[in-house]
């Protein structure tokens, strides 16, 4: 199985990592060697890594705690939704609004706005308003929707996030560590481990790398929500 997963990961890139120059020496124990001037990753050490992380995702879900799937940049936007929505978990996948998990109380407070946007038809002052307000709401709506859908109903902070691309979500995962929250992240050549409870090497900037990896985290978490 492992043997599979690592050939699964190898025709993925998986173990592609940054230009040398661009790492951080807290990767060090993650890496092979440096090929033509871009780091490899041990994927031994990434299969070592994802099964602890998995293992205790499936631990936290099997007690029916909540996770945030963080991931906004281009590469990891569809896979961090799929993965919470074959989870039925939470995502942040667009733009981290700072201070979402610091300062909840306001995030629900443009949840509520974004639910008063949606239902501005019944509202009892939409047949007053003109085509142009009108279109600023709708704009304001989809907006907020675009930042705050994969979060409306997190009314409380969540038990552990999952971030692809530590270095990107550097403020997700300063927030997450003020307040205690573990965080899974899959980390590139260039990421601080040092940060992450659960640091999973893999190169995050390609598609399939992400989706290998929160694959066999949702893997983990519906066989512990099942059981």
């Amino acid at each position: 199985m492992v043997n599979d997963l690592v050939k699964e990961m190898v025709d993925a890139g998986v173990h592609y990592g940054h230009q040398t120059k661009k790492w951080n020496p807290g990767m060090r124990p993650y890496l092979m060697k440096d090929k033509g001037g871009i780091y490899i990753i041990n994927l031994e050490e990434t299969v070592r890594c994802l099964d602890k992380a998995a293992d205790f995702l499936g631990e936290l879900t099997s007690k029916k705690k909540k996770i945030l799937f963080v991931g906004c940049k281009q590469q990891a936007q569809e896979a961090v939704r799929e993965a919470a929505e074959a989870t039925a978990q939470y995502y942040v996948n667009h733009r981290w609004l700072g201070g979402t998990l610091t300062n909840l109380a306001t995030i629900r407070q443009s949840v509520e706005r974004l639910k008063y946007l949606e239902g501005i038809e019944r509202a009892p002052e939409f047949k007053a308003m003109s085509k142009k307000e009108l279109a600023a709401l709708n704009r304001e709506k989809q907006k907020l929707l675009r930042n705050l859908d994969g979060i409306r109903n997190m009314e409380k902070l969540p038990d552990a996030l999952v971030i692809v691309d530590t270095a990107k979500e550097s403020i997700a995962v300063a927030e997450a560590r003020r307040l205690n929250i573990p965080v899974i992240g899959v980390i590139d050549t260039n990421g601080d481990p040092s940060k992450i409870d659960y640091p999973i090497p893999a190169n995050d900037d390609s598609i399939r790398s992400i989706r290998i990896i929160l694959q066999n985290l949702v893997d983990s978490i519906v066989v512990a929500t099942k059981g």
